[in-house]
């Protein structure tokens, strides 16, 4: 250890009770207590090594009791041990793609805790390869880093790396979607369900008359969870207003490397009348491509998500709304929570949920994404 942080750190431990307000307790006090060694109290303060569980229930008994707050800056002088953080995320389908952004967040604030020693390794994961999520997944464990940021992109494959994590006492923030009561210490992102109920509003606003097609660009449908939330939400909204002037229909498009798909989906419309389309992820500039090919008019459209391509068709009025979820700050507040979590010991919301933002082409020139400064 160089001699200053030596210097510095004799002067904390030697006049602690001088320089903390109200005589900040130890981890030494708390031993005493316990009866027990310090390296005990350590150990279960960290959840490092086996402690018997009764005495761990007595020593976080008297942590509570006596209000034990860490001394943080002493004990990251003492070890000047990095904090590793992970993130495992899809990859971008393009340089524009939703998942760039979500990482500029994340970037943000590991930059903000550098002086902490926190460290970033983040991983991606195709979006049409499940068998390749739990490959990185893997790897991540294997490096064993402080917390973990996961998108549970696939739910199937993410419960399983959701039990290495917990086996391995790794703390995990779900962003973007949830998996409910899977031992994440919080979840950042959207209230899916309920914004699949804006979406089913703002159509049944759009539309007196007509039937309406609920569309997935995904791959392994029942996999993904967030998706399937929005839907569920859609549906409900005309299920508990009675609305009976729209038939709903849903179609999954695994497949868009070729122009098959659009022949498909033009011939849904057609035999089945839609004149209201709701897309459940980002790939709603799909459908803008579909409607200029065969020009199609009189469709109203809802998307997700402020892709350049998707901004493009706003502006043509081919798209009426995009339902935008600030993924920058998701990706900034999900290392937070981690930060928080591991480094400060502090407790933390289980969820905080994102704003369910709603642009059109008259407001979307002004709308600021990541307002972070």
């Amino acid at each position: 250890m160089h001699p200053v942080y030596s210097l510095i750190l004799s002067y904390i431990f030697k006049y602690q009770y001088i320089i903390e307000p109200n005589n900040q307790i130890t981890i030494k006090d708390i031993a005493e207590k316990a009866n027990v060694s310090i390296g005990t109290v350590d150990r279960v303060l960290h959840h490092r090594g086996e402690v018997a569980e009764s005495t761990k229930k007595r020593i976080l008994a008297i942590v509570d009791e006596l209000g034990y707050k860490p001394n943080i800056f002493a004990s990251n002088l003492a070890s000047k041990k990095p904090v590793t953080f992970a993130t495992l995320f899809p990859k971008p389908v393009s340089e524009e793609g939703y998942w760039t952004k979500p990482m500029i967040g994340v970037q943000k604030r590991v930059a903000e805790l550098k002086h902490y020693g926190v460290q970033l390794q983040s991983f991606t994961f195709s979006q049409v390869n499940p068998k390749e999520f739990i490959s990185v997944a893997e790897k991540i464990v294997s490096i064993k880093p402080e917390g973990v940021v996961l998108a549970p992109f696939f739910k199937k494959e993410s419960l399983g790396f959701i039990e290495l994590l917990k086996e391995n006492h790794i703390p995990f923030v779900f962003i973007d979607s949830e998996i409910k009561d899977a031992g994440q210490i919080s979840y950042i992102g959207q209230y899916s369900y309920q914004s699949g109920m804006v979406s089913g509003k703002l159509l049944d606003m759009m539309l007196a008359e007509g039937n309406i097609l609920v569309v997935h660009f995904a791959k392994e449908m029942d996999n993904q969870n967030h998706l399937v939330e929005r839907e569920k939400g859609f549906y409900d909204w005309y299920k508990l207003n009675n609305t009976s002037s729209h038939q709903l229909q849903t179609i999954e498009i695994a497949d868009t490397s070729n122009d098959k798909w659009m022949k498909k989906v033009k011939d849904f419309i057609t035999e089945y009348r839609i004149k209201g389309i709701f897309v459940t992820n980002s790939k709603v500039f799909y459908i803008g491509r579909l409607i200029e090919k065969f020009s199609l008019e009189g469709l109203k459209v809802i998307g997700h998500d402020l892709l350049t391509e998707n901004i493009g068709f706003l502006k043509k009025d081919i798209v009426q709304f995009l339902i935008c979820q600030r993924p920058e700050e998701q990706g900034y507040n999900a290392v937070n929570k981690l930060f928080r979590h591991v480094v400060q010991k502090r407790e933390i919301e289980k969820e905080k949920y994102t704003s369910i933002d709603i642009l059109t082409k008259e407001n979307v020139d002004y709308y600021n994404e990541f307002s972070k400064s």
